[in-house]
């Protein structure tokens, strides 16, 4: 019988944010780590002005601005959101997210359907596991 996962209660304000890159850090949650088999969650916080380049994933995706102001662009779309509004995103699609303030942070709860999933790099087609993106540099 396969090992059962056992529950976690996390504190994304006692895990150590990890750097993105371009004003950006996330704080992985729900991970293999954590003995979840299906999905993969956490939050990226953004700088004032802060992107994280076009990109793609071999899964679905959806994210939920927890605060501040973004532009969503998906598959050559822009999309104005504010905290509380949340996207779907199907897998291979091109999108990213942009901070629109100059003065302000804002915050993003992104949730992948696949512990197994990989970020493309639009422009250079470079691809990598989320997992390895979790293992960059801590934030100061």
């Amino acid at each position: 019988m396969p090992t059962r996962a056992k529950p976690a209660v996390l504190r994304p304000s006692e895990i150590p944010a990890r750097q993105r890159g371009g004003g950006a850090r996330t704080i992985p949650l729900v991970t293999r780590r954590t003995g979840s088999t299906s999905f993969i969650n956490g939050i990226t916080i953004f700088e004032p002005g802060a992107a994280i380049p076009m990109h793609r994933h071999n899964c679905e995706e959806s994210v939920m601005l927890l605060e501040g102001t973004a532009i969503a662009e998906i598959d050559g779309v822009e999309y104005p959101i504010q905290a509380g509004d949340i996207t779907f995103i199907p897998a291979n699609l091109p999108h990213c997210f942009r901070n629109v303030s100059d003065s302000e942070g804002m915050k993003i709860l992104w949730i992948y359907a696949s512990i197994d999933a990989t970020r493309t790099l639009i422009e250079t087609g470079d691809t990598r596991s989320i997992d390895e993106e979790h293992k960059a540099p801590i934030a100061n």
